[in-house]
C-alpha cells in the first residue's frame, strides 16, 4: 500500500478534479438534449475521456520513471521537491491572476456513440496539456518510486473519482426524471459562466498540495522539527 503521504495529496487531487467544467458541462447538455436515451451517449464520453487519461498516466509513469532513473536518483534528492515546490507555488500564484474570460464551450454535434467517442478524445487531447491537478498527481507518485502494482491501481482510481460526479449526475436525473431538469438546467448556467473562476480556485488549492508535498520532501520542514521551530511556533 502507497504511504499517505503519498495517498492523502492524490486523493485530494483527484477530488479537484471532479470539478471538471469540461465533463460536468458535457454531460450537463447531454441529460438537457431532450433524447430519450442519454446512457449510451454518455457513457461512450465519460468512458473514453477515463480510458485516455488512464492511458496517458500510464504512459507519463512510465516515462518519467524512465528519466529520473537515468539522473542518478533525482527523485530521491531535493532537487525534485524544490522542483515541485516552486511549480505548487507556480500555480497558486496563477490561479489569482489567470484571465477572466471564459472560452466557448464545447457542445456536442451528435449524441451518436461514434461522435460522443470522439469528443471525448478531443476533450482528452485539448484539456490533457492543463490537466494540471492530473499532472501533479503523477508526478507525486513518481517521485515516490512506486512499483506498478501499486500506481496503477491509483491511477486507475483517481480517473474513476474524476467521472464520478457526471455519474452520479446521471444517476440523479434516472431517479428524479424531468422534476430535476430545472435544477440542472441551472447548475449548466453556473458551469459556464463560471469556469474560469473554478479553474482559478482548482489551480490554487493544486498548487497548495504540491507546495506542501515538495517542501516535505527537501528536507525543509524536518530541519525545522529538529531546530525546535515548529515546536516553538506551536506554543504560540
Amino acid at each position: 500500500m502507497p504511504p499517505w503521504e503519498v495517498l492523502l495529496p492524490v486523493a485530494g487531487l483527484a477530488l479537484l478534479d471532479t470539478l471538471s467544467p469540461a465533463t460536468i458541462g458535457i454531460t450537463l447538455y447531454v441529460l438537457l438534449s431532450g433524447t430519450r436515451s442519454v446512457a449510451r451517449p454518455l457513457l461512450a464520453f465519460l468512458g473514453t475521456v477515463a480510458a485516455f487519461y488512464f492511458v496517458l498516466g500510464f504512459a507519463l509513469m512510465l516515462g518519467l520513471g524512465a528519466v529520473l532513473s537515468s539522473l542518478n536518483g533525482l527523485a530521491d534528492g531535493p532537487a525534485m521537491g524544490w522542483g515541485m515546490a516552486v511549480l505548487g507555488a507556480g500555480l497558486f500564484a496563477y490561479g489569482f491572476v489567470m484571465p477572466s474570460r471564459s472560452r466557448e464551450r464545447r457542445r456536442p454535434e451528435s449524441l451518436r456513440t461514434g461522435a460522443m467517442v470522439a469528443l471525448g478524445l478531443a476533450t482528452g487531447f485539448l484539456e490533457a496539456g492543463t490537466a494540471l491537478p492530473y499532472l501533479g498527481a503523477i508526478g507525486i507518485m513518481t517521485a515516490a518510486e512506486l512499483a506498478p502494482s501499486a500506481w496503477v491501481p491509483m491511477i486507475a482510481a483517481y480517473n474513476v473519482v474524476m467521472v464520478l460526479p457526471p455519474v452520479l449526475l446521471y444517476l440523479g436525473y434516472r431517479v428524479m426524471g424531468e422534476r430535476l431538469r430545472p435544477r440542472l438546467e441551472r447548475w449548466r448556467t453556473r458551469v459556464e459562466s463560471g469556469s474560469r473562476e473554478a479553474m482559478g480556485w482548482i489551480l490554487c488549492i493544486a498548487g497548495v498540495l504540491l507546495f506542501l508535498n515538495g517542501l516535505a520532501r527537501t528536507g525543509v520542514v524536518d530541519a525545522l522539527e529538529n531546530s525546535g521551530a515548529i515546536v516553538f511556533l506551536n506554543g504560540l
